[in-house]
């Protein structure tokens, strides 16, 4: 997680395209980015009195989340599905029973530092604690990236512990979120892991083509084009009201590249726990030519209780879609479960 730090702020409505974007350009705009409620619900015309409960704007896990993220809401509604995937709410700090630290197990899979091992056939790289965006439902909130960080002393341990594993024929690249790093710090990442015989496949998993598109520059596609396996790009929407021209602008160069792309999202009471919210981003990514992979039921993490859809619920709205929209529209309902050895399907 970054750090907090003031920025200049700029009128919530103006974004930037995300064509021939620079590393400066990403760079700027990620800092650029709200830390303070107070200037965010001022930018969207909303007074704290206006929402439906209390904020918390001293939380440990600080709100951040990118201007041109922020223009894609609307000004005036508190209910806006975007606002509340962002907005940290006093009841984040109540106790709630089941809901723990460390939701999926992550912990008890380490293979070396930043090296989770779930899945057979499959390696997870933490590669960093940064985001472009804290979403108040992360299962990742309370992960130590102080000590699970596969990119401490250069990616060599990391390398070095896929490598002694021929088993492993897929590595994911996951966080905090990969692409938060500089294209130097992920070439050595990439191109080491490109070298290993037995890693037949790459996978990355990313919010930032969705919260800050601009981050998909020519020479990343270069250098996830340049891996000599498949490369799979796993994006994170919840709702289609994310999905704006500049993410499709985003996205074509990687869809051109012959990069596969996916997208998981978190079913979230309020945000898109409907039918119509359901179709509608499926639609959208369709669309964009993004495969709707899995709708994950909420992990259980502790400050995320008031997100939780009951199974029933979740059953029902996948069910209808079924009905509505053809196969390959309607994402796999999963929920991941500790020690599992995959995704169960709801």
């Amino acid at each position: 997680m970054i750090p907090a730090h003031s920025a200049p702020r700029q009128p919530a409505g103006q974004s930037r395209p995300s064509e021939q974007a620079s590393e400066a350009d990403w760079h700027r705009l990620l800092a650029q980015g709200y830390r303070e409620v107070g200037a965010l619900l001022q930018d969207l015309s909303l007074s704290a009195e206006e929402l439906a409960e209390p904020v918390d704007p001293a939380t440990p896990f600080p709100l951040r989340v990118p201007r041109g993220y922020v223009a894609r809401m609307r000004p005036g509604d508190p209910t806006d599905p975007l606002l509340r995937q962002v907005l940290p709410l006093d009841r984040e700090n109540d106790a709630v029973p089941g809901y723990v630290n460390d939701p999926v197990g992550d912990l008890d899979s380490r293979q070396s530092a930043g090296v989770l091992h779930k899945y057979p056939g499959r390696a997870l790289l933490v590669t960093t604690g940064a985001c472009a965006i804290h979403c108040r439902y992360c299962f990742r909130r309370h992960f130590p990236y102080g000590e699970e960080n596969a990119g401490r002393k250069r990616w060599r341990n990391s390398l070095e512990a896929v490598a002694a594993d021929d088993s492993i024929r897929e590595v994911i690249l996951s966080g905090g979120d990969p692409l938060s790093l500089d294209n130097d710090k992920l070439r050595p990442l990439i191109e080491g892991l490109g070298k290993i015989a037995h890693v037949e496949r790459l996978r990355i998993h990313t919010r930032l083509p969705v919260v800050l598109p601009e981050r998909i520059d020519p020479e990343l596609v270069a250098l996830l084009t340049a891996f000599p396996g498949p490369v799979c790009l796993v994006i994170h929407a919840n709702h289609a009201q994310e999905l704006d021209e500049s993410v499709a602008r985003a996205l074509g160069p990687l869809r051109e590249a012959g990069v596969l792309l996916l997208n998981q999202a978190v079913l979230l009471k309020g945000v898109n726990d409907s039918v119509s919210a359901q179709e509608d981003l499926s639609a959208r990514l369709t669309a964009l030519a993004v495969a709707p992979y899995y709708l994950h039921q909420l992990d259980p993490v502790a400050g995320a209780a008031h997100f939780q859809v009951s199974d029933h619920r979740a059953r029902t709205i996948i069910d209808e879609l079924r009905r509505l929209a053809p196969g390959y529209m309607v994402p796999r309902l999963v929920q991941e479960i500790p020690g599992d050895q995959a995704k169960r399907p709801l």
